[in-house]
């Protein structure tokens, strides 16, 4: 996935320009789904608040789904993935879902990568008790 966009509640990007947040479903999630029927979104105009299902992507899974990843107005719908929802798995992210205006940032919860450095290094000093146990077993 390109840097511009952003993952977030594992299934869905989103990509900011200046106050509007553009959102689709991400390759991950199209891993796992071999067809969408159909696609259920809020309508232009509407208040939508971050964290809450606004809408559904039928797939042969069963529904998927959608959240804002911050509240805001619903600006644009994408139209075209309303229409025919197979274009979602030809390009996530050019067939992008809908776009919401607001004030507010996306929290940042990528503060695992201090852990995930620190589980490496635990895995290493195992290592290097294997071997010592290794050694060992040769003597």
């Amino acid at each position: 996935m390109a840097e511009q966009y952003k993952t977030f509640m594992g299934h869905l990007w989103y990509q900011k320009e200046d106050n509007v947040y553009t959102v689709g479903l991400n390759e991950d999630a199209l891993d796992e789904i071999e067809s969408i029927s159909s696609v259920d979104l809020p309508p232009e105009g509407e208040v939508i608040e971050s964290d809450v299902v606004l809408g559904s992507i039928e797939t042969d899974n069963g529904p998927l789904d959608i959240y804002s990843p911050v509240s805001g107005n619903v600006v644009e719908i994408n139209t075209t993935v309303t229409e025919d929802p197979s274009l979602i798995q030809d390009d996530p992210y050019d067939a992008w879902l809908f776009k919401i205006e607001s004030d507010e940032d996306v929290s940042d919860e990528d503060e695992d990568e201090d852990e995930d450095e620190d589980d490496e290094d635990e895995d290493d000093e195992d290592l290097d008790e294997d071997e010592d146990d290794y050694e060992e077993d040769e003597e």
